[in-house]
């Protein structure tokens, strides 16, 4: 899509934003100046799709100088300065813009020292580690005026627009129950007891950042850091807000009101090796409430028991309507039962085409608006997800006072709603 398509369709039901002030503007031909947090994995396809679109990266920073796609990312861009400690790369380089792909413990102390240093970002889901720091940092987005992203790039892809044009149309009637599922397991295990050395050129203390300090160990870095509550918040909390997503934006949903898990009796420091997290959401003006149901681990809803009723497909969300069900994962969807629907012409397309989800933040970031996934809508989206990990460690229902940012007459639940964090990495 050239740039001017783009502008025109900012006001053409894409989602994207005007913004009324606080952030300037741009020549066709200016260039975004880009920071990035985190250069492997994840980081080195955001930093390659921002490029693309246009930013320009002028700092870099990752704790680990020695692993592989950092030395390669260092070796394509050698003339751009590179950080270990993202506080000094905040606190030295003139950016408009960072791109924050930390393990989940660091995005918050990251995205808001990136906001109130003035600059948009793009920060990968889940926002944040904790409920607390998600409703922080979408209000400090808010209070900035700066253009925001959250990582769930499936969000831009065709399928998720169709399935949000089907539920839209009323083609399966009212949905009062949604079930999400994924198979994967981040948990399960004890803390190592071996301490092998740090390997060289990982700065063990940057990794650990906010968290309380342990010893180095291989089964947290580079990958797995996500079985650990310290560190993450398994799976629900490293994959819900690509499937809920899908839930949230076909059914307008915004907060729970109730929030109970079913799992294994909690472990202190990691996370469950299966979930079902039982969420459920008022009724929004002319749509009813919503039951949504979450499974992970080889857990899946019951009409999985109905023989041949459901296609075997591993991850999905499954809207349960008045008229039909419709089923679907990232790349396709089906409404069921399919003789029924067989002959039922698919509805008007509403939501144009995305550009690409980095595209969006950049273009966005240059003309003043708003992409899709901006952080009052992730912000939301991951106190959700947040939710059902702590309404599992808590072990009972979490009444949630979403205006309040509290569970009702349960102080006891702040001890997982918030953290406390390791001198010199406190966030307000």
């Amino acid at each position: 899509m050239r740039r001017r398509t783009f502008l025109q369709a900012l006001g053409c039901g894409t989602g994207l934003l005007v913004m009324t002030g606080g952030a300037r503007s741009y020549a066709a031909n200016e260039k975004l100046r880009v920071g990035a947090i985190g250069i492997a994995g994840q980081g080195t396809y955001n930093i390659n799709n921002v490029v693309a679109a246009g930013g320009q990266l002028v700092a870099l920073c990752d704790v680990h100088e020695s692993r592989k796609e950092v030395v390669a990312m260092r070796q394509k861009f050698p003339d751009v300065p590179f950080y270990t400690d993202f506080r000094r790369l905040l606190d030295k380089e003139k950016l408009d813009a960072v791109i924050v792909s930390t393990p989940d413990h660091t995005h918050a102390p990251a995205t808001l020292m990136a906001l109130r240093a003035g600059c948009h970002v793009y920060c990968e889901k889940p926002l944040t580690h904790t409920v607390h720091e998600a409703r922080l940092v979408s209000e400090t987005a808010r209070k900035y005026k700066r253009v925001t992203q959250m990582g769930t790039q499936i969000h831009a892809g065709s399928n998720y627009r169709r399935v949000v044009e089907w539920i839209e149309s009323g083609a399966i009637g009212e949905v009062r129950e949604v079930h999400v599922w994924c198979g994967r397991s981040f948990g399960g295990v004890d803390r190592p007891k071996d301490t092998p050395p740090v390997p060289e050129g990982l700065h063990w203390d940057l990794w650990l950042g906010p968290a309380p300090y342990r010893p180095y160990h291989p089964s947290y870095v580079p990958f797995w850091w996500r079985r650990w509550w310290d560190f993450g918040g398994g799976t629900l909390a490293d994959m819900g807000c690509h499937y809920i997503d899908l839930a949230f934006w076909a059914l307008k949903l915004r907060h729970p009101t109730v929030i109970a898990a079913e799992g294994p009796t909690p472990h202190p420091e990691s996370a469950a090796v299966w979930l079902i997290v039982h969420y459920e959401f008022p009724a929004r003006d002319q749509l009813p409430a919503v039951k949504l149901t979450w499974y992970d681990g080889g857990k899946r809803p019951k009409y999985f028991d109905e023989p041949g009723l459901l296609p075997k497909w591993g991850d999905g969300v499954l809207f349960v309507g008045s008229k039909g069900m419709l089923i679907a994962d990232y790349s396709q969807h089906r409404l069921l039962p399919e003789k029924q629907f067989a002959d039922v012409p698919r509805p008007k397309s509403s939501l144009p085409e995305s550009i690409g989800h980095h595209r969006e933040w950049v273009e966005a970031c240059k003309n003043n608006g708003q992409p899709l996934c901006h952080f009052d809508y992730a912000g939301p989206l991951t106190e959700t997800v947040l939710l059902g990990v702590a309404a599992y460690r808590l072990q009972r229902p979490i009444h949630w006072d979403a205006a309040r940012a509290q569970a009702i007459n349960d102080p006891q639940a702040e001890r997982f709603l918030r953290k406390e964090y390791r001198r010199g990495w406190e966030i307000s």
